[in-house]
């Protein structure tokens, strides 16, 4: 019992004990003399009840309070502030070990290049990763703009150009908090696509918004020249992430879906809800 939600512990708490206490008051006033003294040493025994119920309420009231806050839609500073201290100790710490790890490698080796390639995916990941949890409620635009500046250094070493064409027209409210997030998501999963298996020269993100400025809805465009991916599977084939980049379009209201991109390669194309 004491595993559950401090306001259902404390209406299951105070139901038996309102129980117990009306069969007890029924046998104190309509039972005969044995009944109406049991009834009445079961008073007594109802008291000490009361009373360790009130310690125990007493007891769930800072949890109570504590929980309370939870239940809103934002993160709380406490939980931000955790979150930050999180993402400092897995940059510090996981990213640093990443970085020395690619330091032994030798660069020139050309069978060790994929295990390259392997570790600058786990540092990049990683440091979208810490991007994500230290930027909660940032709009739409700083949430890719950081994303550029991550993956620009790793499409330079392939020899991948990216056209980077985001368009924000005035008047127009950009996504934040979830929206903002799933987009971004979904161009890093694209992005990270692109890098492992594509085998592509251009990478293109782009983001329009379409119809009146309140309303309308964002089109999310990463489209590739490289070698593609079969579109007949409802998700795309397994083990490219295309199942996780639908459900992050879902939890916002959107849909995504794979189509050829002009000249060859695959274009992933989001609509969300403006």
């Amino acid at each position: 019992m004491l595993a559950l939600q401090p306001p259902a512990f404390a209406l299951v708490c105070v139901a038996l004990w309102l129980v117990q206490l009306a069969l007890d008051l029924l046998l104190l006033f309509f039972g005969d003399g044995l009944e109406r003294d049991a009834a009445q040493r079961w008073l007594i025994v109802n008291a000490c009840g009361a009373a360790l119920l009130g310690g125990l309420l007493v007891g769930q009231l800072p949890r109570a309070l504590r929980w309370r806050p939870r239940r809103s839609v934002r993160p709380s500073p406490e939980l931000k502030q955790e979150r930050q201290r999180i993402a400092r100790g897995l940059h510090d710490q996981v990213g640093s070990q990443l970085v020395n790890a690619m330091a032994l490698v030798d660069a020139r080796d050309p069978t060790a290049q994929p295990l390259m390639r392997a570790l600058e995916q786990c540092l990049l990941d990683l440091r979208l990763l810490v991007d994500s949890m230290d930027g909660d409620d940032d709009a739409l635009p700083d949430c890719l703009a950081r994303l550029r500046h991550r993956i620009q250094p790793a499409l330079d070493r392939r020899g991948i150009a990216l056209a980077w064409d985001i368009a924000l027209p005035d008047g127009v409210a950009v996504p934040t908090g979830a929206p903002a997030r799933a987009l971004t998501g979904i161009v890093q999963e694209a992005v990270s696509n692109v890098l492992q298996h594509s085998g592509a020269s251009l990478l293109r993100i782009a983001l329009r918004h379409a119809g009146p400025p309140q309303g309308g809805e964002w089109r999310l465009e990463v489209a590739d020249n490289g070698r593609g991916l079969p579109m007949d599977a409802p998700h795309g084939p397994s083990g490219h992430g295309l199942a996780g980049m639908h459900r992050r379009a879902a939890s916002v209201s959107g849909t995504l879906r794979l189509a050829p991109a002009e000249g060859g390669g695959t274009a992933v194309q989001v609509r969300v809800p403006g």
